[in-house]
């Protein structure tokens, strides 16, 4: 006879479930250190402010115009359900903070046509631009691993990066985001 048989249903069960949490922990250790975001190097966020993209109107957005104030980067995409979710609680907190110097802007992993037509629909207070399939690498380069959407960069008014999230932004991130100033 094996050893297995000698055990009880009730040891056995519990042998099972102890595999299956091992295996469970084990899969979203794995998954938090794969989706996590990487630690930065200072000239991915120099660069950043290097940059200039295009809005749907067609004007140039330089980044260095956003220098020397809070500002929350959210990456994007017409097709991203979760995306298209959260913008209504960007615009809120953007709307609620612009005063006490925070900026917000949206950054579209996605063509001029779609966004511009999302815009006309679902108008936002704060400033979008085009950061289109290059959008994929900028958000790679600020620790943005998995390259998943929504991808949220907050960065400090001395121009740090402070926080950063993959996935919808929730009304608790905000309200701690707010005090990173």
């Amino acid at each position: 006879m094996t050893e297995e048989n000698n055990l009880s249903p009730a040891r056995r069960r519990w042998l099972y479930a102890a595999v299956a949490a091992a295996a469970g922990l084990g899969g979203a250790g794995l998954a938090w250190w794969k989706f996590s975001p990487r630690p930065l190097d200072d000239e991915a966020v120099t660069a950043l402010w290097q940059l200039s993209f295009e809005t749907p109107a067609g004007a140039p957005l330089m980044m260095r115009s956003l220098q020397g104030r809070p500002l929350l980067i959210n990456f994007w995409a017409t097709w991203c359900p979760p995306c298209i979710e959260e913008l209504p609680l960007l615009d809120v907190f953007y709307k609620e903070n612009a005063s006490k110097g925070w900026q917000v802007l949206g950054l579209a992993v996605d063509k001029v046509g779609p966004v511009r037509d999302f815009l006309t629909k679902q108008p936002l207070a704060f400033p979008v631009a085009l950061a289109v399939m290059e959008g994929v690498g900028l958000s790679k380069s600020l620790g943005n691993v998995g390259s998943g959407l929504p991808f949220s960069v907050v960065l400090g008014s001395d121009g740090a990066v402070k926080n950063r999230k993959l996935g919808k932004v929730t009304p608790a991130d905000l309200a701690r985001w707010r005090e990173l100033k």
